[in-house]
């Protein structure tokens, strides 16, 4: 999954996501979703979550439970 969909992406669940600051270069950074901050049910970047850690970034990768 890419997470692009926001129905593939929930709390506790582990991804990489791609920070603003990462766009360019395309930097993963490795997560756990605490809250969902995209409403809509697509987004075609990917869903903006936040991370446990506090890091906020759109998913490119959902790795797992």
């Amino acid at each position: 999954m890419n997470g692009q969909q926001r129905k593939d992406v929930y709390p506790g669940l582990e991804v990489d996501i791609i920070l603003k600051k990462d766009q360019r270069t395309g930097n993963k950074t490795r997560g756990i979703v605490k809250d969902l901050l995209t409403n809509s049910s697509f987004h075609p970047h990917g869903i903006k979550v936040r991370l446990t850690d506090g890091q906020i970034g759109r998913v490119c990768d959902v790795i797992g439970k």
